[in-house]
């Protein structure tokens, strides 16, 4: 949901956020300033997010995600139980930056499992900015639409029913080149 250009994470507040943030770091002995430097986020952005100041894009949120060695869909949701674990569409965390794309996260978050399943859905002409590689490396699934990928400096264009591998190691942008939404999953 939007409130006045700024993300609002379903069913989460910016506080809560903040205080998961913040506890992430501290349980990696990060100082604010580390994280910053790691994530390339400024301090004071870490510091706002970390006290439900500022609302962070979806962009920012994963940097800091990477930097701290997890997922999204960690800093949104809590850890669940062992066996199977079923995730009911409406408790999907759902994240909508200002730009004009959403992110649903579709999988569980389990313990010891750093494994992030999400949709992304991108608006027409949509550029969602570069992203960090993740460990072990990003799948891309095209559902719908056309997706321009720049992977290391180097152009995919990806149509409905295509996939990519992504190594960990590469950088990685995404933004849409028709006049219709893409449908993600990665």
């Amino acid at each position: 949901m939007m409130e006045g250009g700024r993300i609002v994470f379903s069913g989460l507040s910016m506080a809560d956020l903040g205080a998961r943030l913040r506890a992430h770091r501290r349980a990696r002995g990060l100082a604010l300033e580390r994280l910053a430097e790691s994530s390339g986020v400024s301090r004071s952005m870490v510091s706002d997010v970390e006290r439900g100041a500022k609302t962070p894009t979806v962009l920012v949120l994963d940097r800091l995600a990477t930097a701290l060695g997890t997922s999204i869909a960690r800093l949104l949701d809590e850890s669940r139980g062992e066996g199977a674990v079923v995730l009911r569409k409406a408790r999907q965390r759902v994240v909508r930056d200002p730009a004009g794309w959403e992110r649903r996260i579709l999988s569980p978050v389990l313990p010891g499992v750093e494994f992030e399943f999400m949709r992304t859905i991108l608006g027409p002409g949509v550029d969602a900015g570069e992203f960090s590689p993740h460990s072990p490396g990003s799948r891309v699934a095209v559902e719908s639409g056309r997706l321009t990928l720049t992977i290391d400096g180097e152009r995919y264009m990806l149509d409905a029913g295509d996939s990519v591998y992504i190594r960990a190691t590469a950088g990685m942008g995404s933004s849409t080149t028709r006049v219709r939404r893409v449908c993600t999953t990665w």
